[in-house]
């Protein structure tokens, strides 16, 4: 049997090297040198077109390449039965933590601010609170989300965390369900997004909700452009409610170059670049997914059938 790997839109070439190194004694193709479809097993994906992995008939797992499955999910004609597996690698939760880190720390000292007074050639001060006044929440307490609240606590921040079911991390406050919802964002100085997109998470962060944040929030969105809808930021921006955005995810990408986002004096733009996944320790961590299929072990990390994660 053999292995394949596919990322479309994206460049491979880096996957190669620690790919084989991993796995030795694995027949790892690259598309499009596929062979006999009959013959892979295995897919390593990221954005495989529509249709695409039921056309490999004896297919047994798909490896996500990065940390979300959304894109596969996606797929209407997904192969049924096939376990889709998600990527856990902690170089990418240490490397996330240390974007999120450096964006609520943007925020929370108000450089936003700053930046403007510079081009404005203004010099004042702001009022600054200590990072114990400001409450961050984290909407996602999975893997990326428990990380980054960690060390945003270690630095004296009031962190709390939203999920589907209540989690139970050390020092983090835990609301859960959409119940809670609207308690959480209303104790949310700085909202920081990690969800998995999800039909209950796509467009989660709309007009409605965003006017439960206090006035003067900030937002952050690590996560997925979908789970925010871009007019209804706008307007919060506009009218001051929110008081900025550092977004690195967006509804369609690359960023167009006429989308508003780009010059709008509120708002930080990166080119979804907070957490790039690490070919070479997410080598070393399929390997062991491999391994488990050869060998009929249970499977880490699968994804749950009906949750989207």
């Amino acid at each position: 049997m053999a292995l394949l790997f596919r990322a479309s839109g994206e460049g491979g070439g880096e996957w190669v090297a620690p790919l084989r190194a991993a796995m030795p004694d694995e027949d790892i193709r690259f598309w499009p040198d596929v062979g006999d479809p009959a013959e892979i097993d295995a897919a390593l994906v990221w954005k495989p077109p529509s249709g695409w992995l039921a056309t490999l008939p004896n297919l047994k797992a798909i490896l996500s390449l990065g940390a979300g499955v959304d894109h596969i999910l996606q797929d209407t004609a997904l192969p049924a039965g096939v376990p889709i597996i998600r990527l856990v690698d902690p170089a990418m939760a240490e490397a996330m933590t240390e974007w999120i880190v450096l964006q609520v720390l943007r925020l929370h000292r108000q450089d936003v601010d700053y930046a403007a007074q510079q081009r404005e050639r203004v010099w004042r001060r702001h009022d600054q609170p200590l990072a114990r006044e400001r409450r961050i929440g984290i909407l996602g307490l999975g893997t990326l989300g428990c990380h980054a609240g960690q060390a945003l606590r270690s630095l004296g921040f009031d962190v709390a965390g939203w999920s589907r079911s209540r989690k139970s991390v050390p020092d983090i406050a835990s609301f859960a369900g959409l119940d809670e919802l609207e308690s959480f964002l209303a104790r949310t100085d700085i909202l920081v997004l990690l969800l998995p997109l999800t039909a209950d998470t796509d467009g989660l962060l709309n007009s409605v909700r965003l006017a439960q944040l206090p006035r003067g929030a900030g937002i952050v969105n690590a996560a997925r452009g979908r789970h925010i809808v871009d007019e209804a930021v706008l307007t919060a921006l506009g009218s001051g409610h929110i008081s900025a955005a550092v977004l690195d995810v967006f509804q369609h990408e690359p960023l167009p170059p006429e989308h508003p986002y780009w010059s709008h004096p509120r708002v930080v733009v990166s080119p979804h670049a907070a957490a790039a996944t690490d070919a070479r320790s997410a080598s070393v961590i399929m390997s062991d997914t491999v391994r488990r299929l050869r060998s009929g072990a249970e499977l880490i990390d699968r994804v749950e059938p009906g949750t989207g994660y």
